[in-house]
């Protein structure tokens, strides 16, 4: 009778203890699609300030039109193209990003497009990461950041 009661107290801890225990400090519930619950749409989240990095910047860049090299992500190559113009990004376009799967195409229709908005307004490669399309959204910071260092060359 004792063995008994010792092991229903022990498998009552260990029960406790699994479902006490938390995967993830992410405390914003995500949906089985990758996207926050509740089906919302991707949205932007904040990303750390820029950096005192002379390449993040397009302040003493050339004009013309510059490919950064492809960023290789778990679900495929991502590819960015800028436009300088005036020392400015004056237009930026994933021409290469997933879209193998109908789930890629389903997150990057609208990622791609506030990927490339948000590139225009931050004139760096210090962007936002768009929520539900992380791998995107490093691959296209990293393709932007080369494009940006071959337009300082």
């Amino acid at each position: 009778m004792r063995r008994i009661a010792i092991a229903a107290a022990a498998t009552v801890s260990v029960v406790v203890l699994l479902f006490s225990y938390r995967t993830s400090t992410d405390q914003t519930p995500v949906a089985a699609t990758g996207r926050p619950a509740g089906g919302a749409q991707p949205s932007r989240t904040t990303s750390p300030p820029p950096a005192a990095n002379p390449s993040a910047t397009t302040g003493t860049t050339g004009d013309g039109t510059f490919t950064g090299d492809a960023a290789d992500t778990r679900y495929g190559p991502v590819q960015v193209r800028i436009t300088v113009a005036g020392g400015r990004i004056t237009a930026a376009d994933a021409i290469d990003y997933p879209q193998e799967s109908g789930r890629d195409v389903r997150i990057n229709t609208e990622a791609v497009p506030e990927l490339n908005q948000e590139t225009l307004q931050a004139q760096s490669a210090q962007i936002d990461t768009v929520s539900g399309a992380t791998y995107t959204s490093e691959g296209y910071q990293q393709s932007l950041q080369s494009a940006i260092d071959q337009a300082h060359r």
